[in-house]
């Protein structure tokens, strides 16, 4: 990149975190573009500096500018945050693919396994947009987006194979408020990030059930475990998964009422359907389109993750809640470790 011109990014697209990591950008001096689908998101931000559909009440950097145009928001961008549900993946970057410069390095900030074939985001990045590995980043941490607009401090990792890549990308959003650290284990953070989704779920069925503070600890606990053991299985390394994209990132989810996993669960358990759950949430729920995709990865690396298979049972109503707690409680007693 030019060292003649700001570093630029382009954020595609206007949800809540995406805004949120857009505004850390910009706060960190980086020129952001960001691209809404809406005329009225990109109109409040480039006059009101404000994202109206999502955090009305905070301003954002002056200098962080949007368009409806994704090609217009590519122009020239050293980096591409992506932050998109994970299921639309695909299809949007199809579209995106040909306005990506031949040096952006790709950001993601999806957490979520495709469902109709057990991808990460990174690994359909590269396929659908036919980028080397090293051109792609994961940004992953426990980072509850309306903490960060509030500049509140908080910590994330970014990850990717080519560690100057990771480096560059820590530099463009390393703020007085937000923390980035590096690493090369996308695997780990990526699947950190995904599979604590499913335990926040199962979190908030607990809460919603009114099981207690001790049924929490065990299931963010035994969640770790079972996250672990996939992402070990994959090539994850496991001292990732004790870090911010695993424990960090499970705990905020688990604990935090302004997870929309956790707050989906709640709803679950106080004896909402999925499809009253999936209303009164409003939101996109990682956890519920990656649970089957996660718990499919599981099985085809001979890998147990039981509250996984117990949250899938319940989001196809295979089983009940009674069920659902008395399987996990009534398995076979084994050594921790």
């Amino acid at each position: 990149m030019s060292q003649n011109r700001p570093v630029r990014a382009a954020v595609l697209s206007a949800g809540a975190w995406g805004t949120a990591v857009a505004k850390i950008l910009g706060d960190a001096g980086t020129s952001v573009v960001m691209h809404a689908r809406r005329q009225e998101i990109a109109a409040g931000i480039n006059i009101q500096h404000r994202n109206v559909g999502y955090f009305p009440d905070i301003e954002l950097p002056a200098a962080l500018t949007a368009t409806t145009d994704p090609a217009a928001a590519l122009d020239g961008a050293d980096f591409l945050v992506l932050s998109i549900p994970a299921q639309t993946l695909r299809t949007n970057l199809a579209t995106w693919a040909p306005c990506i410069g031949p040096d952006t390095v790709i950001v993601s900030l999806m957490k979520g396994i495709e469902q109709s074939s057990g991808l990460r985001a990174s690994q359909i990045i590269t396929e659908v947009a036919d980028v080397n590995a090293d051109r792609v980043a994961v940004l992953s941490g426990p980072n509850l987006a309306r903490e960060i607009m509030q500049g509140q401090p908080a910590a994330a990792t970014v990850a990717c194979p080519d560690e100057e890549a990771a480096r560059r990308f820590q530099q463009a959003c390393h703020t007085s408020y937000f923390r980035p650290y590096t690493s090369t284990d996308v695997i780990g953070c990526e699947l950190g990030g995904a599979v604590k989704n499913v335990i926040a779920l199962a979190v908030g069925i607990a809460s919603g059930m009114g099981l207690g503070d001790n049924a929490t600890a065990m299931l963010i606990t035994r969640g770790l475990a079972e996250t672990t053991r996939l992402a070990v299985a994959l090539g994850a390394h496991p001292a990732t998964l004790a870090g911010l994209a695993g424990v960090g990132d499970l705990v905020a989810t688990c604990s935090s009422p302004l997870s929309r996993n956790r707050t989906f669960g709640t709803h679950l358990g106080r004896g909402l359907s999925v499809e009253e759950a999936t209303a009164a949430t409003r939101q996109t729920t990682e956890g519920v389109k990656s649970a089957q995709a996660i718990l499919a990865l599981a099985h085809a690396h001979d890998v147990e993750m039981p509250l996984t298979s117990v949250v899938s049972a319940l989001l196809h109503e295979k089983v009940t809640l009674t069920e659902a707690a008395a399987a996990l409680m009534q398995r076979p007693p084994k050594p921790e470790r």
